[in-house]
């Protein structure tokens, strides 16, 4: 069981920066792909970007050139630095572990970013 937890998260203004990170109560190495989703008020969750122990990232077009995912293996932790945010990024969003060979899903409790001025 990975228990996962989030920074928090705050309220930024249009074309501000913020940034969360998520650490791993254990190891999270080469058998996890780490990511955050975001859910907004009546939709889906969603993807917003995965990150492998190489490093190879995936993000979703609205956030591509905005946001920036990394991880740090050693530190068991993983970060999301948005930028240029804008009032539909506000969203509750979480942190997710994959373990990639048991198909296992670890989830954070989330946390609340509100862009607005």
């Amino acid at each position: 069981q990975v228990q996962l937890v989030e920074s928090e998260g705050g309220l930024v203004q249009p074309g501000g920066s913020l940034r969360l990170s998520c650490t791993a109560s254990q190891r999270i190495g080469s058998a996890y792909v780490m990511g955050w989703y975001r859910q907004a008020p009546g939709k889906q969750r969603e993807l917003v970007a995965t990150i492998t122990s190489r490093g190879n990232t995936n993000y979703a077009d609205s956030v591509k050139g905005r946001f920036t995912i990394s991880r740090d293996d050693a530190k068991n932790t993983v970060a999301l630095q948005m930028n240029s945010l804008k009032p539909e990024d506000t969203a509750v969003y979480f942190c997710n572990a994959h373990h990639i060979v048991l198909s296992l899903e670890y989830w954070g409790q989330g946390t609340q970013v509100t862009v607005s001025s």
